[in-house]
Formats: structure tokens, sequence, C-alpha cells
């Protein structure tokens, strides 16, 4: 991103409901350009909940407090780039982290705005791209795992290939998977774990039993599936990874920190 001598500083505006309840959660992070990874400026995150919401500083940092304890929806828009939206699940006082990434929009004849600055560029010809896009550097780990053979894995291309609409659907022809329908809920069950034992849900490398099965299939970009204790990696083994294990990688999965 372009600097000028003029040092640009946004300050952070936080909407914060008076009395908040020590048992309130909060999240923070940052805002990146999704193409350059670079620091969205004065970009805004909204609760759609509770109707807060907070603006970026000069280094694309915000933060929310005063969320309440269950789930949450939060709206990210910029001057200059698609708005994206994520939904998270919080547990009391929860301190969460998350950076999220928005797509810039380039008008006829320039590039997308990325903070302040707006560069001209070339309007190259369209050119087909053919190869699958890169699925980022976290995914580094979900590739070495599914070279090894052991669980199930389906990708986001997957998905849309075969149009699913739920994670029930990504996970009913899989080997050793069952589902368990009861009160118009069906919930994940492995044959080889004994009755009432469910899976344990991972999403973006945290333990989330609440959100992990209900999670929108919209949010997903990779998912791995253990069905036993001899098939789970020693990073995702716990006190309850006999009865299964269920990794969901998602739209606002947090990069490595770049060294």
């Amino acid at each position: 991103m372009r600097t000028t001598g003029l040092s640009l500083v946004i300050g952070m505006f936080i909407a914060v409901r008076p009395g908040i309840a020590q048992s309130s959660a909060t999240l923070s992070g940052r805002i990146l350009d999704a193409t350059t990874g670079a620091p969205v400026v004065a970009a805004t995150i909204a609760v759609t909940t509770t109707g807060g919401s907070a603006r970026t500083d000069s280094l694309g940092r915000y933060r929310l407090e005063g969320l309440k304890v269950g789930i949450h929806r939060f709206l990210v828009s910029a001057p200059g780039y698609s708005r994206g939206s994520v939904t998270l699940a919080f547990a009391a006082k929860e301190r969460m982290e998350r950076d999220l990434e928005i797509e810039p929009v380039a008008a006829p004849g320039t590039t997308a705005v990325v903070g302040a600055d707006t560069a001209r560029a070339q309007v190259l010809p369209k050119v087909p791209v053919t190869a699958d896009a890169a699925p980022g550097r976290r995914f580094t780990d979900f590739e070495r795992r599914r070279a090894t053979g052991r669980g199930q894995y389906m990708t986001r291309a997957e998905m849309e290939a075969f149009n699913v609409y739920t994670l029930q659907d990504a996970m009913r022809n899989m080997r050793g998977v069952k589902f368990n329908c009861t009160g118009g809920v069906c919930r994940a069950q492995m044959v080889r774990a004994p009755l009432g034992c469910p899976p344990e849900y991972v999403v973006d490398e945290r333990i989330d039993n609440t959100f992990g099965p209900v999670i929108p299939v919209r949010d997903i970009q990779a998912l791995e599936v253990y069905t036993g204790v001899s098939d789970v990696p020693g990073e995702f083994a716990g006190r309850n990874s006999g009865c299964g294990v269920i990794v969901i990688w998602t739209t606002a999965g947090r990069e490595p920190r770049r060294k």
C-alpha cells in the first residue's frame, strides 16, 4: 500500500452498551485486504444482533465489547470492498481474536481502493483461469494430513460440485458416519463410537461443540472427519477424540502470522 507524507490515523469507535455484564465477551482483530493482506483503514464491523459497531484504526484493528453469550452475526464493510459477513459463537468472558478479510472491488480502469489511496492501472484483457484458487497458508497442514490417507476430507470446491447445502449433506456419504435425528435435529454420530458419545468439533483450531454442529455451510472452506481414535492426528487428540473429531475451516479463520 502506498503512503504519503501525511500520517493517517483513524481512531477506533466502539459501540458499547452501558452496564455491560462482566460475563460478556469481546471480539477484536484486524480487517485485511484479501488480495494483498494489507490492513483496511476505516472499515466498519457491525453486530447485527445488537446494533453495535466499530471502525478500524490506521493499522486495520477493531474491537467490540459487551457481546452476550451465544451466536452473533457480523457484517464488515469498507469503501472499495465487497461486504463480508461471519457468524461466531461466544462463551462467557471469552476474548476472541479474529482477522477478517474482505475482497476489493476495482472500478473500470482502476485498481481497488486500499486504505486511502486509489491507483490507476492499465485495463488488461480478460484471460480464462482454469487452476484452482490457492486456499491460503493456513491450509498447509490440511493438505499434509490429507496426504497421509487418514481421515476423510472435503474442500469448498468439492462442496459446490456436489451441491452440498448443509454440514449433514457434506458428511452423509462419508465412511463410518451416521446421523441420529430426533425432534427435527440431526446430529452426527461415529459408527465406532458408543451411543451418546458425540464427536468433538474443532472450528479454526478451536474446540467449539456449540457452533460447530450448526455452522452454515457457506462459511466452510474445508472439512476433515476422523471417525475413531486411531485416525485422529496428534494435534486434535483430546478427551473426546475416541468419539471422533470433525475439523472445520471457515472463511474467517486466521492466517499464520507472517515472519
